[in-house]
């Protein structure tokens, strides 16, 4: 079935009947046998049918190539499971004896389909699974009510089902983006929705086969309405696929009231009928405006937890900067931006540290929110970039790269800092060190979160403490543009380099480094590729990263330097921009 879809479907490689669907645009449009209907935020699509006395067999593919048949019984038809390839199916022929047989036998030839986009959610796939003994007895009890029950509505397009050999269906399950796509496309409405029914059936034409139709389920909208309804995704994928089903058997809910309570009352009785939990989707609609808590589908949604789960990541890495970008302006992470890297993270993307900080000081941060540690974003036995790239650690946190400033340019730094009282921090691997107190050396630890830093009584004991990766000086955003930025950027005469990451600190790192030159270092030491890769960030110091990644994302919030070299530019660091770039465009 889905001719639309067809050319896209792909068997799965697991031993499972279900068959995936690859990227569903280009799509053709839909031909005009085919109408339209909706309900509210839940939409749907729609045509009709008819029966009479018949036995069952079940054709559903199993994404195999074995050509192994499996009978099983259930309820009072038997099922036969086909693997075959996916297309337009060629129905068996059955001997001449059976079709003779004085009770006609009706095949259902049954598809149940995943989305290509859609991960492997061991939850969606037990879905999948069980839609294959659910859906053939959906269409039993359906077929049957249609036989014993009067309709005043209900379109009659399809006069007998028993008329024919076999019949065909397809159900797939889909995310939100691709249930949006079909739904701009055939109904000119740009949101996402729950389910898409599409008939395929022709009246007037003598076929052995009644192509049912086609039903799609989004099960990111059903995740979202059992939550609300509360029951299970499987109860809310069940009462989709009745509405969907009833739809094609020719109930409407649009044309008239009438048609409405009918099609209400139908689903009610069929899902009471195969003990299947939930209310009906009209029934269901109507409580959902009465408590205000209507939902409509829109790409806001993947904001929400849990939505990612419904989506393939498009990267195997994110790059990550610390302030201003995953800090907001109070040097703090957000629980939204928490919530969104653990679900990246279960997501199966490793997200890496990249950073001016030392790595003591993103393990404290990230531990107050459960992201340091063995299954965290950050840990002493994990890969990052820290110190602006002057110390890179690989596999198992061993470091692979260390970079020291020049003495005399530390010597020349400490002399300075001392003449002018400008405050001056040293790194030097995981320590800081300063020659006098100050209130904006405190802050580098409080609200910073650096290691707190150890006074030295001299600048000769400074310089022989440690080797000296780089130096922070401290002043108010005024002074570093008007005195510190300008001397240095001259002083330094080729043996070092200066960076801002905020505009209150001036740093003085080693030539030739960067924060984006230990990306690279580290990508090559991982055996990752830059296509691979998703990095965010807001300043100068993030521009080799970004342009380096395959999508660099610079928060409103970075310099505009930052933000012409970047791919997208997304929200502010005060409005969870890691969170919204993570949902938006990691999966």
């Amino acid at each position: 079935m889905l001719p639309r879809l067809s050319p896209l479907l792909r068997n799965s490689p697991m031993a499972r009947a279900v068959s995936r669907a690859t990227t569903p645009l280009p799509l053709p449009t839909l031909s005009p046998a085919t109408t339209l209907s909706c309900l509210h935020s839940p939409s749907s699509l729609s045509f009709a049918p008819k029966p009479s006395n018949f036995n069952f067999f079940l054709l559903t593919n199993t994404g195999l190539f074995n050509k192994k048949f499996e009978t099983f019984s259930q309820e009072n038809y038997r099922c036969t499971v086909w693997a075959s390839h996916r297309g337009y199916r060629k129905v068996r022929r059955r001997p001449e004896a059976a079709r003779r047989s004085k009770e006609k036998d009706l095949e259902l030839s049954v598809s149940i389909c995943i989305e290509e986009g859609l991960p492997n959610d061991p939850e969606i796939l037990s879905i999948a699974e069980l839609l294959r003994l659910n859906v053939p007895t959906a269409m039993k009890f359906a077929f049957d009510s249609l036989k014993s029950s009067t309709f005043k509505t209900r379109d009659e397009a399809i006069a007998d089902v028993g008329g024919f050999d076999s019949i065909e269906l397809s159900v797939m399950l889909c995310n939100d983006e691709f249930i949006r796509k079909l739904n701009k496309e055939w109904r000119d409405e740009d949101h996402a929705t729950d389910v898409l029914s599409m008939s395929q059936h022709v009246p007037g034409l003598d076929l052995p086969i009644l192509m049912l139709g086609d039903i799609v389920i989004s099960v990111e909208t059903a995740a979202r309405q059992a939550e609300e309804r509360g029951h299970t995704l499987i109860d809310e994928t069940r009462v989709l696929l009745v509405h969907g089903l009833l739809h094609l058997l020719g109930f409407d809910h649009e044309i008239s009231e009438e048609a409405e309570a009918e099609m209400d009352k139908e689903e009610g009785v069929l899902l009471e009928s195969l003990g299947w939990k939930g209310k009906g989707l009209i029934q269901s609609a109507y409580d959902a405006e009465t408590t205000m808590n209507h939902h409509m589908g829109s790409s806001d949604d993947r904001m929400k937890e849990g939505s990612l789960r419904f989506y393939k990541p498009k990267f195997s890495y994110i790059f990550c900067d610390m302030d201003g970008t995953l800090l907001n302006s109070k040097s703090q992470i957000s629980l939204t931006n928490a919530k969104a890297l653990k679900e990246a993270l279960s997501r199966g993307v490793k997200v890496v540290i990249a950073t001016g900080k030392a790595r003591p000081a993103v393990i404290d941060i990230l531990k107050a929110v459960d992201l340091a540690g063995k299954n965290g974003v950050i840990s002493e036995f994990s890969p990052g970039v820290f110190l602006q790239g002057l110390i890179v650690y690989g596999r198992q946190g061993r470091e692979i790269f260390r970079s020291n400033l020049d003495l005399s340019v530390c010597r020349e730094a400490c002399l300075y800092s001392w003449e002018h009282r400008v405050p001056l921090i040293a790194f030097s691997n995981d320590r800081c060190l300063t020659l006098f107190e100050h209130p904006l050396v405190d802050l580098l630890h409080t609200v910073y979160h650096e290691p707190k830093a150890e006074i030295m009584p001299s600048v000769e004991h400074l310089l022989s403490a440690a080797d000296i990766q780089k130096m922070i000086f401290l002043d108010t955003a005024e002074g570093v543009a008007k005195n510190l930025r300008p001397y240095w950027s001259e002083a330094t005469g080729g043996r070092a380099n200066v960076v801002q990451a905020v505009p209150d600190m001036l740093e003085i790192v080693p030539p030739g480094t960067s924060k984006g030159s230990g990306v690279k270092l580290l990508l090559d030491h991982l055996g990752v590729t830059a296509k691979e890769i998703m990095a965010i960030g807001d300043g100068e110091n993030d521009i080799e990263m970004l342009e380096l990644a395959s999508l660099g994302i610079a928060l409103s919030n970075g310099s505009e330097k930052t933000k012409a070299v970047a791919n997208v530019i997304g929200a502010s660091n005060d409005e969870d921009g890691v969170a919204s770039a993570i949902y938006q465009y990691a999966f």
